[in-house]
Parts: C-alpha cells; sequence; structure tokens
C-alpha cells in the first residue's frame, strides 16, 4: 500500500548560509535537524540521508521577475508552468484565467478521478463556505480565520467574495469535492487549522470549544488523516506571512513550530507514508528581501524518498512524482 502526504508551506526556500538573514540557522529545529543529520536547506545542497532526502525546487521556471504564490501555488499543484502560461509570475492569488485548468488538473483532482480515497486536511469555518459564492474575507481569514463581527458576521460573509479561495489548495480542494473539513471535524481532530493550532479560531471566531492543541499534536492529527487516506494534502501559509514582517524573531517563530509540527506529524506516520514537504517560492529564509528567487523547499520523507527525491528539480515536478508513486496514470 502506498500513501502521500503533501505538506505545503507557504515561502519557503533554501537559503544562504548567513546567520544574519537566514532564520534556519538561528532557530532551533530538532526535528529536522535530526531528519537531515544536521544539515539545512540550503541553496545548491542536494543530499540524501537515513529517511529523508532534500531536493531544492526551482520556483522562476525560465519567467523573468520574482516567483509569485498565484501561479507558484499552481504549478505546484498540477505540474503546469503556470507562469509561462499566464506570462508572468503573478500573486498573491491564482489568476482567473489559470483557475479552470487548477480545478480540472490539480493533483486532488486527478486521485480523485483516478478512485483514490483523498483528503484536503485543512479545516475551514463553515460559514464562510456557506456564503462561498459571495464573502470577501480578508488574507488573514482566508488562512483559517474570520473576523470578529458577532452575529452579523454570517450576513457580511455572504455579501462578498471568499480570498481564501483565491488560493491555489482550497481552490484545488473545492474543484475536486473536497473543501469539506469544518468546526466539528476540527473539534475532534480530524481536521487541522491552516495556523497548525487552533488558537486563531478560538480567538477570532469565539470556537472556544475547541480544544487547545499543541503542534505536536496537530501533526499526529494529520498523521492519522493521511494513514488513512492514499493522499492528503495539508497547506500552511504562516511561513510567508512571517517572511513579508522582515523580522528574524517573527521568522524563527514561524520555524519552530513547523518544526514542532514536523516532529509530531513524524512521529505518529505509519511507515508507508511518503511525506513531501514543499514549497512555491522563497521569502522566509532571507529576512531582508521577501519573495527570493532561491530555490524553494523540496523536502522527501519516508520509505522511497531516495527513488523520488532525484524526479525533483523545478515545483512543477511535485505533481509528476505523486502521480508516479500513486501510479494516477
Amino acid at each position: 500500500m502506498r500513501r502521500v502526504l503533501l505538506l505545503f508551506l507557504d515561502g519557503v526556500g533554501a537559503g544562504e548560509a548567513d546567520a544574519a538573514v537566514n532564520p534556519f540557522l538561528v532557530a532551533r529545529l530538532p526535528h529536522l535537524a535530526t531528519l537531515l543529520d544536521g544539515a539545512l536547506p540550503l541553496a545548491g545542497v542536494r543530499a540524501s540521508f537515513g529517511n529523508a532526502s532534500l531536493a531544492p525546487l526551482d520556483a522562476t521556471l525560465g519567467v523573468p521577475g520574482l516567483p509569485q504564490s498565484g501561479t507558484g501555488q499552481t504549478a505546484l499543484f498540477t505540474g503546469l508552468n503556470a507562469a509561462a502560461l499566464h506570462g508572468r509570475h503573478h500573486g498573491p492569488w491564482v489568476p482567473v484565467s489559470l483557475r479552470a485548468r487548477l480545478g480540472e488538473q490539480s493533483v486532488l483532482a486527478r486521485a480523485v478521478a483516478a478512485g483514490c480515497d483523498v483528503a484536503f486536511a485543512n479545516a475551514y469555518p463553515e460559514e464562510a463556505i456557506t456564503g462561498a459564492e459571495g464573502p470577501r474575507l480578508s488574507a488573514r481569514a482566508g488562512r483559517g480565520a474570520l473576523p470578529p463581527g458577532g452575529s452579523a458576521r454570517a450576513q457580511h460573509f455572504q455579501r462578498a467574495g471568499p480570498l481564501f479561495l483565491r488560493a491555489a489548495p482550497p481552490l484545488a480542494a473545492r474543484a475536486a469535492g473536497l473543501l469539506t473539513r469544518h468546526t466539528p471535524e476540527l473539534e475532534r481532530g480530524d481536521a487541522v487549522a491552516s495556523e497548525i493550532v487552533n488558537e486563531v479560531w478560538r480567538e477570532r471566531l469565539g470556537r472556544t470549544s475547541l480544544p487547545h492543541v499543541s503542534a505536536a499534536g496537530a501533526g499526529a492529527n494529520l498523521a492519522r488523516i493521511a494513514a488513512a487516506h492514499d493522499l492528503t494534502v495539508f497547506a500552511h501559509y504562516s511561513t510567508d506571512a512571517a517572511g513579508h514582517l522582515g523580522s528574524m524573531d517573527q521568522a524563527i517563530a514561524a520555524l519552530e513550530l513547523v518544526d514542532e509540527f514536523l516532529g509530531g506529524l513524524l512521529a505518529a506516520s505509519p511507515p508507508e507514508l511518503l511525506t513531501l514537504v514543499v514549497s512555491d517560492h522563497g521569502n522566509i529564509e532571507d529576512v531582508r528581501n521577501g519573495h527570493t528567487r532561491h530555490p524553494a523547499l523540496g523536502l522527501v520523507i519516508g520509505q522511497g524518498h531516495a527513488g523520488i527525491a532525484p524526479r525533483l528539480h523545478a515545483i512543477t515536478d511535485v505533481v509528476p512524482a505523486i502521480a508516479a508513486w500513486l501510479r494516477l496514470d
């Protein structure tokens, strides 16, 4: 049996070995360090270890300019050179001209069409989905939270269009019929908040019934979801948000949260699970610049990692590698 987890981290690149600007060299990342025998995701470093391989991914795709989330995520989730198709790098949202292709050709849609058991593990507030033809959510809301507003909140969301449905992961999930995990699933541990922990939901949405969950506990929940499906996708965006702040402290905190999450995930993962931790473009690895031209993060973990990693050279290679591993074609 083959199972794959696609763990998407927004805005994480393989940067330079400069501790003054690269938080990977300063943050406490014990789980990543153990996994990579002390190595770190640095530009040009392609290596294989006992249970993991580093495979930095070109995000420029031969198109001038800085890589952006809209076309980068579309390329990552479809295998298409979205920047070339669109004529330029575009972000933060998926260009309207590419949304149909994303919906039809995403790895989620392909896996569903092939008869696989597929999960999109992110939880989204149900009132946002109910008003999905309308609400205009904030960028913060698109990462799993909605602005406060008491009883009028749902009416507000139904009046304008949801920004989160312009990002590639939920767009692809909705098109594949997989945008189905909400408050009850998050409460049971059958979903994971986009922020990993539940505090934004508790504080901004008033979902005080939700349990406090550590990053490690959320990772264990994701492992349990992945153990029950052929393909599981989870998307986390706070790494890109931290990178845009230009703060070393914020970048360190974001990476340390992800490391704890990864530790909980790996400790609970079944032996047959192949995990791909990938990004759409660089950002957080250099706190000076915002988006970068550095290679995007590519990390393959689990049985078969040494065979998959050599296939990965650009963000467009991720879907073909997953399709081959799951024999989708």
